[in-house]
């Protein structure tokens, strides 16, 4: 690794350090191949929060183990270590440590504040920061009222810092003008206790009057708010939202703001269309950002659809995804310059596949985008900051209990079976990696 590779590397050391701090990384070699220990695992992290001491978590953690028929050695050494109450207590202690040790890995503290270091050390290293602000769907209005407040804090506080970071210009312009330093990322579904699909306007209505103040303000600090997709469920009334909103006359000339793009929907080519159509219509500016992912919830799609006897919306094999979201791709570039591409993949043929789709069709480098995930695209963004590329890592903030259910979906993804990580870490070779999909 290069020298910006081996700066990034610095800013976010993601091997541990410590003997504790290793059970994660083994953990999560053994999930990778194992699927009964990784539901037993995951569903020990996901109720970690709910824990009130170490003898309780060593509890849960041996009756999730104890679930799988073949424990490996050093599994079945943590369930010897129950027996005894000091047994229960060191092996409690070391769970918490690994688990707190994994939610670091991927949120990179628990308030904008406590990320301000972390994410100038990206920026003088050569990469722009989303900064995610965690939580799940609320359920009452006050906590959607502390949600948008936490967005405000986040966008205030990253504005008071961003005027002291060096000039970095492939991060802060492209062929259209200039790109804000501060990138906030937010969730419909924190905005509102009252999004449902059999009342989308419901919810809609009561959405909108929280992400008004904040696209508002937003506007006034030259900052970007970018809107973020979750399940199905939502995702209509979410773009429909956003439409409404960005086209009141006081929101028509800013903020920069964004929206995502699934690519493991079936129905995500179509709702692509719909995105080009109302930006080439409402001819904003700045233009509409569409971040391009695969998708994060997959399992929730594939396990409600099945309950109910329906077709899942997703694609329900990995290449049937790759080759949409290739698909999508080279759609979402010859939108420009109504929207602005940013192309989020940690697969290095998707990645490759942008590049060159974006420079045949006679555009620079600087006017498309590529994002990762913290702790996941760490390795990659290095690589492409070294080649002069715009590159944004996503960064969620969050508490751990708050990002608890993030957590978990992106260990499903670090150690699905066909994920590319997880080929890249059996030494796959380079050319199946970047075979078509």
């Amino acid at each position: 690794m290069q020298r910006v590779g081996r700066s990034i590397h610095a800013a976010f050391p993601t091997r541990p350090r410590h003997p504790l701090r290793a059970l994660d990384v083994k953990a999560m070699e053994m999930a990778a191949e194992d699927q009964e220990l990784r539901a037993a695992l995951f569903r020990f992290v996901d109720v970690t929060p709910a824990c009130t001491s170490f003898e309780d978590l060593a509890r849960h953690l041996t009756a999730y183990l104890g679930e799988v028929d073949e424990r490996p050695p050093p599994i079945e050494a943590a369930m010897r270590m129950s027996g005894t109450k000091p047994g229960r207590a060191a092996l409690g202690a070391a769970a918490a440590a690994g688990v707190r040790h994994m939610a670091h890995r991927f949120i990179v503290g628990e308030t904008p504040g406590a990320a301000l270091r972390h994410i100038r050390r990206l920026w003088d290293h050569g990469a722009a920061v989303s900064l995610d602000l965690l939580g799940e769907a609320t359920v009452t209005q006050p906590e959607a009222d502390r949600y948008a407040a936490r967005c405000l804090d986040a966008l205030e506080t990253l504005a008071e810092a961003a005027p002291r970071w060096p000039e970095r210009p492939v991060l802060e312009r492209d062929s259209l003008g200039s790109l804000p330093r501060v990138n906030v990322s937010v969730k419909v579904s924190a905005l509102s206790p009252l999004l449902r699909p059999e009342a989308p306007e419901v919810g809609r209505d009561d959405a909108a009057r929280r992400m008004r103040p904040l696209l508002l303000r937003a506007k006034q600090l030259g900052a970007h708010l970018h809107i973020d997709m979750e399940s199905v469920d939502t995702l209509e009334a979410t773009m429909q939202l956003v439409f409404e909103v960005l086209d009141e006359p006081r929101l028509r000339d800013g903020p920069s703001t964004g929206i995502v793009l699934q690519a493991y929907l079936r129905e995500s080519p179509e709702q692509l269309e719909q995105v080009i159509a109302w930006a080439q219509s409402a001819r904003r500016e700045p233009p509409l950002v569409v971040r391009l992912v695969k998708g994060a919830y997959w399992d929730h799609e594939v396990v409600e659809a099945r309950q109910h006897g329906w077709t899942p919306p997703v694609f329900e094999r990995k290449s049937e995804s790759d080759r949409n979201f290739e698909l999508l791709t080279r759609r979402l570039l010859d939108g420009w310059p109504h929207v602005r591409p940013a192309i989020a993949s940690h697969n290095l043929r998707s990645v490759a596949h942008a590049v060159a789709a974006n420079r045949a069709a006679g555009r620079s480098d600087q006017d498309l985008e590529l994002q990762v995930l913290r702790g996941l695209g760490d390795d990659l963004a290095a690589a492409l900051a070294d080649e002069g590329m715009r590159v944004r890592i996503y960064c969620p903030v969050g508490d751990m209990v708050a990002g608890m259910a993030y957590l978990v979906r992106r260990l499903l993804e670090n150690t699905a079976n066909e994920s590319f990580l997880s080929d890249l870490q059996r030494g796959v070779g380079v050319e199946e990696l970047l075979a078509a999909p």
